[in-house]
């Protein structure tokens, strides 16, 4: 594949912290844009985030590389007087800008839209929060446990019958938001190539939760009858369930009705499909716990490898249940790029995730380790027009430290 750097040239300012925001400017630098990460001179909290529980424990900063991968860093005290006019002249420089900062503080800093708009009217604002710009808890604080889980209803429907929510899987709504502002981010610039003009843009962790759980909130909307959690031994259809193989291995199992007989038929069991009781819906669905019996001691039998063969061989939808030490060694992601190599990180991380989104004939740049903390602040000031004296000015003030810091 050619590596035409479809955004080479696109200049980014990440100004944004954890992972939604900075995940975004990734996806724009795959393709070939110069990201600035700007950082408080204590760092993103995010760099350190692989030594607080309950996050994997590891030696290697490894959701710091995945999230900030090809950029540069730039150090840069807010609080110091001098920082206003490093904020300017990156701004004059970006096509992008993303920022997460609260709006209370952000509106403190100067860092609203309509703040840094003037010095650059072709700017593309890439504004991320927790629960939106308006309403009454827009100020809230959100992470996206709380805002893209717990407040979008997805969380409440995440767990079987019976049980409390459950704790789930950090950052990924946040992953799922960073594609939301990407894909904003790239639809404003399509505009501006029309128009010229810049623009505001803006997604929220709420807003991507509610799209990601919008099948059951369109059908609340729509006064639509639920039929309640998820009870493994006694489902809506013993044919979309969660089963288990002999080797302790758990699958999930969709069985459409025009597949009912070849499957039936696959696992030994016919006979089900002229049992008396499961003769019509009405019995059908009186005796579904038995019915989720029969297939959990026919599913117990066999391995996995088995059931592996039996559903691939009449094309019915199934999946095993992998756990994160599993999936890393699925052949499908390196076959398809969902795991590349990582350049320059050193300890054991030598790989990495892409970002999901792939043009045929285009190849990503290679991935390359996320930068030590304010590592290109002297460069970046350079390209930003600062001479030696205003760098040391800069530094004299506070507004960037005075010996470069690392990670």
């Amino acid at each position: 594949m050619a590596n035409d750097n479809i955004f080479s040239g696109l200049k980014v300012v990440d100004f944004a912290s954890f992972i939604a925001g900075p995940g975004a400017a990734v996806m724009l630098s795959d393709f070939g844009a110069d990201v600035i990460k700007v950082e408080p001179p204590s760092g993103d909290p995010w760099r350190h985030a692989n030594k607080i529980p309950p996050q994997p424990a590891s030696d290697d900063p490894y959701q710091w590389h995945l999230a900030n991968r090809n950029k540069r860093s730039i150090t840069l005290d807010l609080k110091s007087p001098g920082a206003q006019q490093v904020i300017e002249q990156l701004v004059k420089w970006a096509d992008v800008f993303i920022v997460n900062t609260p709006h209370p503080a952000r509106k403190k800093l100067k860092l609203e839209y309509a703040d840094v708009a003037q010095w650059n009217p072709r700017l593309i604002y890439a504004d991320l929060t927790g629960f939106g710009e308006k309403g009454p808890d827009a100020s809230l604080p959100g992470f996206d446990l709380t805002a893209y889980w717990a407040r979008s209803g997805l969380l409440s429907m995440t767990r079987d019958a019976g049980a409390p929510p459950t704790w789930p899987v950090a950052g990924s709504g946040d992953n799922a938001t960073a594609v939301g502002i990407y894909s904003a981010i790239v639809t404003a610039l399509y505009r501006r190539e029309r128009t010229g003009k810049g623009t505001y843009v803006t997604t929220s962790l709420l807003a991507t939760g509610i799209w990601s759980a919008s099948v059951s909130i369109q059908a609340a909307l729509a006064g639509a009858k639920f039929y309640g959690l998820h009870d493994r031994k006694h489902p809506a259809s013993a044919a979309l369930n969660v089963y288990r193989a002999s080797d302790g291995t758990w699958f999930v199992l969709v069985v459409m009705p025009d597949k009912l007989v070849a499957v039936t038929k696959a696992i030994g069991r016919s006979d089900l499909l002229t049992d008396p009781r499961f003769s019509d819906p009405a019995k059908l669905t009186a005796n579904m716990p038995e019915l989720t019996a029969i297939l959990d001691e026919a599913f117990a039998a066999q391995p996995m490898e088995h059931w592996n063969e039996v559903f691939s061989g009449v094309h019915v939808t199934f999946g095993a249940v992998r756990g994160p030490q599993e999936v890393i060694n699925d052949p499908q992601l390196a076959a398809n790029d969902i795991v590349v190599p990582l350049e320059g990180a050193g300890g054991k991380l030598t790989s990495t995730i892409s970002s999901p989104i792939q043009l045929h004939g285009v190849a990503k740049i290679p991935a390359r380790r996320a930068p030590d903390l304010g590592q290109h602040t002297e460069e970046i000031l350079r390209d930003l027009g600062f001479d030696a004296k205003g760098v040391e000015d800069l530094r004299t003030s506070g507004a960037v430290p005075k010996v470069r810091e690392h990670a």
